[in-house]
């Protein structure tokens, strides 16, 4: 990925992790820790929200990496 993609995506990532943030009223940074422990949703009809969330919180850790390395 070029750096203007990266830096792209990044911006999208974070729009997306916004709208979880504010639909569930947690930080993303929160989110996940609690996710990778383990943690499951009150609502059953939260699961894919909570995997999507996940999931661009994973994305977002791995841009930011390679942003360092550039």
């Amino acid at each position: 990925m070029t750096l203007q993609e990266i830096i792209l995506d990044v911006h999208a990532l974070r729009e997306d992790l916004e709208a979880y943030e504010r639909k569930f009223g947690v930080l993303s940074e929160t989110f996940y820790e609690l996710y990778a422990a383990g943690e499951e949703p009150e609502n059953d009809a939260w699961v894919l929200d909570w995997a999507d969330w996940a999931g661009a919180y994973k994305i977002l850790l791995r841009r930011q990496e390679e942003l360092e390395k550039l």
